[in-house]
């Protein structure tokens, strides 16, 4: 837990930076489908808030079929968004395994000290 505690303090910034991504992904694929099938399909897609229910599902590649596009358009979207998805949360995936290859590393590596004053160097 103590890896895994220093594994998350290292990359935080890059973590928070891909949660962003996601949040920024999530917004703009929920207001681009909204103004699609809004027409289409006014009961379903009545919101953008309303509609970010079916950009998480398609984000995270559930797709829970209560809300689904019928246009060719919002097909091609909501195809493109859930391909988008399937790569944005593996970026976290790969975040966590680069850091505990480097802690790992720096674990196995020997601790250099300067000969002259025995401080440890970085």
């Amino acid at each position: 837990m103590n890896l895994f505690g220093r594994v998350l303090k290292a990359k935080k910034e890059q973590l928070f930076i891909t949660l962003f991504a996601v949040f920024i992904l999530l917004t703009v694929a929920s207001c681009l489908l909204y103004y699609v099938e809004n027409e289409a399909q006014p009961e379903s897609f009545s919101s953008i808030p309303s509609t970010m229910w079916w950009g998480v599902s398609a984000l995270t590649t559930v797709g829970y079929g209560d809300m689904y596009p019928i246009t060719p358009i919002g097909k091609l979207l909501g195809a493109i968004i859930s391909l988008l998805g399937i790569g944005l949360f593996a970026m976290p995936t790969g975040i966590l395994s680069a850091g505990f290859v480097e802690e790992i590393r720096k674990k196995r590596e020997p601790v250099k000290t300067c000969p002259n004053c025995g401080n440890k160097l970085e």
